[in-house]
Order: C-alpha cells, then structure tokens, then sequence
C-alpha cells in the first residue's frame, strides 16, 4: 500500500522537492527564533542594545511566514494536481471495467471512491508526508539546539516524548481499520442513496418516502457512527501529543529549575530552552497528523486499488467496418452469470444467416436478453460456441466486433444533454444527411420540430422529458446510425402505440434489407413477418420457423399467438 500511495507522488515530485524546500526554509527560520529571544534576554540583562537581536527576530518571522506561505501554496496545487490524476485513472478504469464486475458494484459506492477517496490522498500526499518530512527536520534542528544548551534536560524531554509517542504508535494501525470502516459506510450511504433517486418516481407512486427517508437515514448513522470510532482514535492520538509536551515541561521546569538554582544552568539557557520544547509542539503535532493521515490514504488507497485491479477490457481502435451484414451461430453454448447461479443456457443452438429479420421469443426468463449479452460479449460463455460472421467471437477484436452491432437496449437509456448529442452518441462522424435520415426512418421529425430548440434541445436527466417511446425511437435511431453489420433490438416495440408500432416495423423491414436484424420480441405482431423466428423456453431453443410454421407445429408459439388475439 506505501508503495502504491508513492506512486501518486512521482509525476509531481519536483514541484514537491521545491515546496519541501520552501517548508525547510521557513522550519529554519523559525528555529532561530528561540535563540535570538535568548540574545534579547541576555542583552536586556547586561544593558546592552537589543535593537539588533529585536531587528533580526523580525526578520526571521518575516521571512519565515513567507517562505512558509509559498510552499504551502505549491503543496495545495500539487494536492489538486493529485486529486485530478487519480480521479482520472480511477474513471478511466471504472468506463473499461468489464459488465459483470459493475453489475456486482453498486454506483453509489463507486462515486464515493471517485470523490470521498481519492480526496483524501491529497491530504495523505502534501501534508501527510511532505509536511511530516519538514516536521522531521524542525524536531531534529530543535534538538539539535536544545542539545547545546543542556544535555540533562534533553534527555528528561526525549525520554517523555518516546515513551508516549510508543503508546501513540499502537494507535495508528486501529485508526486505519476505523477510516477503511468509515469509508465503506459512506460508500455504502450513497449507494442506498442512489437506489432511492434512480427509483424516484416509483417512491413517489408507492408513497415510500418516509421508508426510504428512513433507509438512506440509517446509513448515514451507520457513516456516522464509524466516523466517530476515527475522530475518537484519533482525538486520542491527538491528546498523547499534548500530554507528551507538557508533561516534558513539568519535568523541564523542576529539573531546569534546580539547575538554575545550584548555578549550572543560566536563566536565559532555561528560557531559550522551555521555548524550543513549545516549538516541539508543532513539529510533533504534524507528524502524528502525518502518521493518522497515513493511516486514512492507506485506507482510501486499498479501496482505489479494489477497482484499479479488476480486469478491464482491451480497448482497440475498431476498424473500418464494411456494410456487408453478418450471420450468427450459438452452437451448444451453455452460460450461468455466476458459479452460485442458476444455468441461463444449456446447450443454445441456431443459426441467423446473413441479411433478413430473425426474431427470439418466448417466455420471460427464457434467456433471450442473455443471447444479446453474449454477443456484445457483455459476459463470456461458458460453453460451447458462438461465431459471428463465421468468425470465433472471442477471436474477434472488442472493438472491432462492437463496432460491427448496433445494440437497442430493453429500457432505451438516453443520456442527460442535447438530442443531437444522444442520436451521435455512437456515431460521433455522422454526417448531417445521415442524422436527418436517420430521424426520418424512426419517425422523430414530429418531436424534433415540436422542441423549442430542435436537436439542440435539453432532453433532461436520463431523458425525463421525452416520453418512453420517444426515447425508444432516439434509441434506434442511435443504433442505426451506427451502420452496424447486425442490429439487436431488445424489445424495441414495447412502449410504441399502434400507429408508431406499425411504422416501426416498416422501419425494422426495410434496414432488415441492408443488414442482419435480430430482434427480441413479447409484442409477437413485430415479428409475425420475420423470415425466421427462434422460440426459447427454459434457457433452451425449442422451435425455428415463420410465422405460419409455428403456429402450425409448435404449441407454445400457437398459445402466444393466441393470447395476443393473432391467431383464434
């Protein structure tokens, strides 16, 4: 973990080097303060001037607070700069993650990694070490200097401050297990959170308010009462330090005390000496500051690390796809979402030939929605195999074989900004011709002229201001746009009315005539002009056919059929 958090430290480390020094500067500049105060003691004494010693206590203060200031600025930026590359690396990690391990995430937490704990190295990188490395050369110069005057009373002040600063050191470690306590509590808040507002309108409907009010509410007390374990370990971490110093200056002052009284210690020398045990107070201070924020960054690093270690998936530059569309093959291919769960598929067998319309139906819980995951490669198969083109679809490039679908998801998700920005959301250098054709073929020119501002409208948060098949439609017309090989609608019907349903279809027929289109479909008057349909039932292939076929020689179509008043 040490050697992780370092590694956020080494593209910044010049500026670190010149902010450290600064910090030492300042740190010398007020080391000589004690012993110029000693100079205006001694000088006041012998009636000497003092204007000198005065003049350069002064300018040691000076000195000291600017210097100071500039290097706490450049730690601050550099602790920004920190923030900023971890955030990065994190998100860019968290976006190339593979579907199965996010679906096993919960995004609440993932945004308190994003935020909470990549915050914390910032403190844990600038003041934690750099600052501590400053407070390591303030506690040695001021021993050093507390050495000169009088050995006896440096050895009553270290032996005090090592046997408290042990029993400080027992401390750290509970202090880490509390933050990493404290973290996952918050994570776990915002991921209850989360739940709430993704749901928002179904809380409402169910008048669940005050239960989720109360949900989210006990999270937050469990946040709560973790942080209080932190701030109590580290209070008391906090109290050893001062308990530290002053008991050290009981003891300096009894012994110093005698000293100046049997005449082998000179007031001054005592003065000067009591000064630099309170300058002790801030360089101790900091390091166990340093020490406790340690513990917090190694906390918030080991749950930075958890993501940054996942696999993620290969990213390729997809090449140039031509409009040439592709076959499909699911060969005895056998697939369970987890070794706990239940199998999805065992022994999944058809074939979609290039070119045409071929739907999947049946049953819910069937595995269709499944045939598209494998297919985008969302999760790996366990068994069997699956070839797209005639190709091994593990042995295709990722983003090759992405590049070459077009994938219209069962909820149709539009993203927050413009319509123009979600229609070229996969097909950033579409030109104006393909996106106004591609309006028309979905049948969005109505919406688009209806909206204030055109495609440049707003369309809200997850598209709340379109209606559910208006955000279907923008769905498809995205795919479409894409000019994609093989086109996967999962339900793509399912919130049209008949009018727009039955213009949909005409859609679905004619880009079935330029490429392989492979529909999944409850609605089964999408499909009844499809050249093939494959019926699944219990994460098996049960019949293929058309429409007529079926109807004729398969029992479970036949009863879909006539429960959707399509057959008698």
């Amino acid at each position: 973990m040490i050697k992780d958090l370092l590694a956020y430290i080494r593209p910044h480390r010049r500026i670190l080097v010149i902010g450290g020094l600064l910090g030492l500067i300042g740190s010398i500049a007020g080391l000589a303060m004690p012993l110029l105060a000693k100079y205006v003691v001694d000088a006041f004494g012998q009636d000497r001037s003092m204007a000198g010693p005065l003049i350069g206590l002064s300018v040691a203060v000076l000195v000291g607070a600017v210097v100071s200031a500039g290097g706490n600025y450049l730690m601050e930026r550099t602790g920004e700069g920190i923030v900023l590359g971890a955030r990065r690396r994190l998100v860019d990690r968290m976006l190339r993650l593979k579907v199965a391990d996010v679906d096993r995430l919960k995004p609440g937490d993932l945004m308190s990694r994003v935020t909470g704990d990549t915050t914390l190295l910032r403190s844990v990188l600038t003041n934690g070490i750099v600052n501590s490395i400053g407070s390591a050369f303030m506690l040695v110069g001021a021993i050093v200097m507390m050495a000169t005057m009088d050995g006896v009373l440096l050895l009553v002040t270290l032996l005090v401050v090592v046997v408290i600063g042990g029993m400080t050191g027992l401390i750290m470690p509970r202090i880490q297990r509390a933050q990493q306590d404290a973290q996952e509590a918050v994570g776990e808040m915002g991921a209850v959170l989360d739940r709430a507002l993704q749901a928002y309108r179904t809380v409402k409907a169910s008048g669940a308010e005050e239960r989720e009010i109360g949900v989210v509410a006990g999270a937050a007390e469990r946040a709560r009462d973790r942080g209080l374990q932190v701030a109590g370990w580290t209070s008391l971490a906090g109290v050893a330090t001062w308990m530290a110093v002053q008991i050290a200056f009981l003891c300096v002052l009894g012994v110093g005390g005698a000293r100046v009284a049997s005449g082998t210690l000179e007031v001054s020398s005592l003065i000067a000496f009591l000064l630099y045990l309170f300058y002790l107070v801030a360089p101790i201070g900091q390091l166990v500051e340093g020490a406790v924020q340690l513990q917090q960054g190694l906390a918030a690093v080991k749950r930075i690390k958890e993501i940054e270690d996942l696999p993620a998936e290969p990213v390729a530059v997809p090449a140039s796809s031509t409009a040439e569309p592709v076959g499909v093959r699911f060969e005895d291919v056998a697939f369970r979402y987890g070794d706990d769960r239940p199998a999805v598929h065992h022994g999944v067998s058809f074939e979609v030939p290039p070119g045409g319309l071929t739907a999947l139906v049946g049953p819910s819980g069937a595995g269709k929605s499944t045939v598209f995951a494998l297919l985008e490669r969302f999760y790996e198969h366990q068994e069997g195999t699956i070839t797209v083109g005639g190709r091994d679809i593990r042995d295709w490039p990722l983003g090759d074989l992405r590049a070459a679908l077009g994938y219209v998801e069962q909820d149709a998700p539009v993203l927050a900004g413009t319509l123009r920005e979600n229609l070229l959301f996969a097909a950033q250098d579409a030109t104006e011709e393909d996106l106004r054709r591609a309006i028309t073929r979905t049948r969005l020119d109505d919406l688009v002229a209806r909206l204030p501002e055109g495609l440049d409208t707003a369309v809200g948060h997850r598209g709340v201001l379109l209606s559910g098949g208006e955000r279907q439609r923008v769905a498809i017309a995205r795919a479409l746009l894409r000019k994609p090989r093989l086109l996967l609608l999962d339900e793509a019907t399912s919130q049209l009315d008949a009018v727009n349903e039955l213009r949909l279809r005409e859609v679905i027929a004619e880009v079935a005539t330029e490429t392989t289109v492979l529909v999944i479909a409850h609605r089964l008057s999408t499909v009844t002009n499809a050249d093939r349909i494959v019926v699944m039932e219990g994460g098996g292939v049960r019949a293929v056919g058309t429409h007529d076929e079926l109807v004729g020689h398969d029992d479970l179509y036949r009863e879909l059929a006539a429960t959707q008043f399509l057959v008698s």
